[in-house]
């Protein structure tokens, strides 16, 4: 299986390449676009902030190029929020491949830390993704903004209110929380992604 893994100026591609080597993936990690296309799944992973990493993406046309792959794409984190309309992170606009806004968490009790980091729950809503789950994991999130649930959500966390850690439309998934970093659900995970 061939396995692309989007080169471009976010942390956290390499914890995603030792993920996919757990399952014995050897990904290439790249930002060519011909190797891109002809993928047989690709990963688009990311830790960082939402304006810089957009303008990185504009100016190689990579942003273009996400949204014309056909083959099935995984995003992660930032990844995630970046496919989606606009965020507030730095007031940009993003990809647009989920209609829906990214939010920044606002705190409403002394307990509501953010940014979210640590185990949480997932409820999902039946994805290919969480295939062979039980209704409700537990999986890693690090983010302090957040996708509001939407027509697209795939599963549900609640932190502070509901919100969306995984969308699902046509041949675009994504998670919030960080797969490679949520032990054996996580590999879980990424396997059923690489099953598509």
């Amino acid at each position: 299986m061939n396995v692309a893994v989007i080169k471009y100026n976010a942390g956290n591609i390499r914890s995603v390449d030792y993920a996919l080597r757990r399952l014995g993936v050897e990904a290439v990690i790249t930002a060519d676009e011909t190797v891109l296309r002809a993928a047989d799944k690709v990963i688009f992973p990311g830790v960082g902030e939402a304006e810089t990493t957009m303008d990185f993406l504009r100016v190689g046309g990579m942003d273009r190029l996400i949204k014309e792959l056909r083959q099935p794409v995984l995003g992660i984190c930032l990844g995630m929020q970046l496919m989606c309309r606009h965020s507030k992170e730095g007031n940009t606009d993003c990809l647009g491949i989920f209609d829906v806004d990214v939010k920044r968490f606002v705190s409403r009790r002394h307990e509501d830390k953010v940014p979210h980091m640590g185990w949480n729950t997932i409820m999902h809503t039946g994805s290919a993704l969480f295939k062979g789950f039980t209704k409700e994991e537990f999986v890693y999130f690090v983010h302090s903004y957040y996708v509001p649930l939407n027509d697209c959500t795939a599963a549900v966390t609640d932190y502070i209110f509901p919100f969306s850690a995984a969308l699902h439309k046509d041949n675009y998934y994504a998670t919030q929380f960080h797969p490679e970093k949520s032990g054996s659900v996580g590999e879980r995970i990424l396997q059923n992604f690489l099953d598509l």
